[in-house]
């Protein structure tokens, strides 16, 4: 198995995780703040595929999905089009409302569908690449797409404990 196979492997599990977290629960229990102000699971769940859309659009050249294909109208948030997540205020993390888990679905579903055709299509030699110089050292893609992998896990692992915490199980 190549490095590439190893990452599209990890990325595979993503969608399993960010279902789970998300089946079953309404509008309510999506953006209910666990303790009153912990990060609800629509936050968490939109900031992960934020962070992946916007990540891997940069690292491939490509537009983000949030905004080509025009999530960011449709799911009209009171924040910054580009906005992924980072640093949000308590009113940010309110400002992320979602109707149901198929509007975060069909966000994820779709930069994630993306993201897979793009690392599949990866050689080893192709992780080398650096694309981000802003850092010491650069950024490799190696080393964003870990990033990204590393993230979206956490994220997810809190989006299911959040909601175990809003459901009881």
């Amino acid at each position: 198995m190549t490095s590439a196979e190893v990452l599209g492997e990890a990325l595979s599990r993503l969608p399993d995780l960010v279902r789970s977290a998300v089946e079953g629960l309404d509008a309510h229990q999506l953006s209910e703040r666990p303790g009153g102000s912990a990060n609800s699971v629509a936050w968490l769940v939109w900031h992960l595929t934020r962070v992946e859309d916007s990540h891997l659009a940069d690292a491939f050249d490509r537009d983000e999905v949030w905004l080509a294909d025009g999530f960011a109208e449709r799911w009209g948030l009171d924040l910054p089009r580009e906005d992924t997540g980072f640093g949000h205020s308590s009113a940010q993390v309110d400002a992320v409302q979602v109707d149901s888990a198929q509007q975060l679905l069909e966000y994820f579903d779709a930069v994630h569908q993306v993201v897979e055709r793009l690392v599949g299509q990866l050689g080893d030699a192709d992780l080398e690449r650096v694309v981000d110089e802003q850092w010491d050292p650069p950024v490799t893609l190696l080393v964003r797409l870990v990033s990204v992998i590393d993230d979206a896990v956490q994220h997810a692992g809190q989006a299911a404990y959040a909601r175990g915490i809003l459901t009881g199980t």
